[in-house]
């Protein structure tokens, strides 16, 4: 693979929770190789590193979807910086075409740098304002009905405490109701959202197809899965929610269940689960489903878990071919 036109200087950066690792390789053709606080403080560092290495700096980060989104908008922003968002799936495949065995940060930051020299260079489009404002919105409404459930809580054992004055308990319901006008307000705000952009309605209209997902489940899935990269693949999709299941080995003595990893969008699994709770009861293929799996011993919730990660991959089939769903593909799609 010919590497590019050397007028400008190329870099790769591995992004995760924390930490952004990246390698840059001059136009004098030396690398150099930094770590950087994944946070707004550590982006304006990188970002000044970058400028003093050139004019003009062309970087590939991978798709890592809410740890990466924040880094693409402060580099796409960055004057003398052009950045691409590659799917994770064509850095793997890259970094297993050069022989790499071995997975650390900075073998990874090394790969993706590799690929910003020698593979073609699409630069990254931001989400519309419409997908940002949406889950925005929808994240706000979460951190309020957080707040709702906490004073409800505490309305609770205020009733139940003669020691507290009534004084209390009125501010606790006064609080309460007004959370509620908020979420209410807001909740319109990101329907208006949706109705105002065609893309938006169709994924919408497709998601309410579903049997367990409604106006409110709809907007939190669509909020999160909206301003992921449009080449991501299911099985990405169910990655970055951290629905995917990770086993635990270690000599020949331990052998735990496997788990989901959970390292993902905390935003999406819960947005899908009451859905596929609903799901589990009233769609009778996806009940089917859900009852094979305790029949072979699974516990409840690890039956829910596998509808919410098989959810996840019909969305995605319906989104990509603007198709409703069909429950008597559910039981039988890989996933």
């Amino acid at each position: 693979m010919p590497k590019q036109d050397r007028g400008r200087s190329f870099a790769g950066g591995d992004v995760s929770s924390k930490e952004i690792v990246v390698a840059l390789e001059r136009q004098d053709g030396k690398r150099e190789r930094a770590t950087f606080p994944n946070t707004t403080a550590g982006h304006k560092l990188l970002l000044s590193w970058l400028a003093r290495h050139g004019s003009e700096v062309q970087i590939v980060i991978e798709a890592t979807g809410i740890y990466s989104l924040d880094v693409a908008f402060a580099l796409q922003r960055a004057k003398g910086v052009v950045v691409m968002v590659a799917n994770p799936r064509a850095i793997a495949d890259f970094a297993r075409a050069l022989m790499q065995r071995s997975k650390t940060d900075k073998l990874d930051a090394e790969a993706i740098l590799e690929f910003s020299c020698r593979m073609p260079f699409v630069p990254w489009i931001p989400p519309s304002q419409a997908r940002l404002d949406l889950r925005s919105i929808m994240r706000r409404i979460c951190s309020l009905k957080l707040q709702l459930q906490q004073e409800s809580n505490r309305l609770h054992a205020a009733e139940h405490a003669d020691e507290i004055t009534p004084l209390i308990r009125r501010d606790i319901k006064t609080h309460l109701q007004q959370l509620q006008r908020h979420v209410e307000k807001l909740d319109a705000q990101a329907f208006a959202v949706v109705c105002a952009d065609i893309e938006l309605k169709r994924c919408y209209d497709r998601l309410i197809s579903t049997r367990g997902i409604a106006r409110t489940s709809a907007l939190h899935i669509l909020g999160e899965l909206v301003i992921l990269a449009a080449d991501m693949t299911a099985r990405q999709w169910v990655a970055h929610a951290g629905l995917d299941p990770r086993a635990f080995d270690s000599g020949t003595s331990i052998h735990k269940p496997a788990r989901i990893s959970r390292r993902g969008n905390h935003y999406l699994r819960a947005a899908l689960y009451m859905p596929a709770l609903v799901a589990s009861r009233r769609d009778p293929n996806v009940r089917a489903f859900y009852e094979k799996l305790v029949a072979r011993g699974k516990t409840k919730m690890q039956g829910i878990v596998a509808v919410m990660r098989k959810l996840l991959h019909a969305i995605h089939g319906m989104l990509r071919t603007n198709t409703d769903f069909e429950g008597q593909k559910f039981f039988t799609m890989e996933g």
